[in-house]
């Protein structure tokens, strides 16, 4: 990354970050392994003394749902800007990012901002400037600077994209099976068989009044209105029994047995 394109990237930013070596970064980020001008862009190098400790910026520009819309270099002691995430470890060994300074980024949903950071560069010298490029602050002896871009375009590509979904999600509604339907406002699903009434035939119906009698083994089964009716002949020939007197009852008896 020795050169600065005129031509804006195709796609913003989705994510920044810092790593101890360039050969570990994550797949699809790119490293910043060098200033514009062919120098070593660590960001952790002392000038005085070799230290084994380094430290390159990273990003990546994978199409997702957020985009970095703004980067900002503060000192460790100041507050954090509203909005802003601080990059406080590396991504691949997990050990402080920066000394003295803190680069911050603030993420945002692509559909909710007009502009995003495209490209960010290191230059080596202070005096040297880039066309289209915004200067975010000095860090380790380095200028950070970054590019920002309109995704007024990604939003409307988006929003195309959305609405030709929507015939074709129309079109599996519409071949779903007739009699099962799935209603937006529950969870309830409706078939064929709803709405239809149950009616018991009439061939069922007085079946208790109309009982036939049946002979098992020689026992007769009797409806309840003729054991009634038998009971109460019953009580009425004792009753007249009893009137009558022992004469009559010895003779009822008799009869009976």
């Amino acid at each position: 990354m020795t050169e600065v394109s005129s031509q804006l990237p195709a796609e913003p930013i989705s994510a920044v970050g810092i790593v101890a070596s360039p050969s570990k970064a994550p797949d699809g980020f790119l490293v910043v392994a060098q200033t514009t001008d062919g120098s070593d862009a660590d960001l952790w190098k002392d000038g005085l003394f070799k230290s084994k400790v380094t430290r390159y910026l990273c990003f990546t520009r994978n199409p997702g749902v957020d985009v970095v819309t703004d980067v900002k270099l503060t000192d460790i002691k100041d507050a954090l800007p509203e909005g802003f995430t601080p990059l406080q470890e590396t991504l691949d060994s997990k050990e402080t990012a920066t000394r003295k300074k803190r680069l911050c980024v603030r993420v945002s949903p692509r559909g909710s901002t007009q502009t995003a950071v495209y490209d960010i560069q290191i230059v080596a010298k202070s005096k040297y400037h880039l066309v289209n490029y915004t200067c975010v602050g000095e860090i380790n002896n380095m200028f950070l600077w970054s590019r920002l871009g309109d995704v007024h375009s990604q939003k409307l590509q988006t929003a195309s994209e959305s609405n030709s979904a929507t015939p074709a999600q129309t079109v599996r509604r519409s071949t779903s099976r007739p009699d099962c339907e799935r209603i937006n406002s529950g969870g309830f699903t409706k078939t064929a068989l709803d709405d239809i009434p149950f009616v018991v035939s009439g061939k069922f119906h007085d079946s208790n009044t109309k009982m036939q009698q049946v002979n098992l083994m020689g026992i007769t089964i009797k409806s309840l209105a003729e054991i009634e009716e038998e009971v109460s002949r019953g009580l009425q020939r004792s009753t007249a029994t009893d009137a009558a007197g022992p004469e009559c009852k010895a003779k009822w008896s008799w009869a009976c047995n």
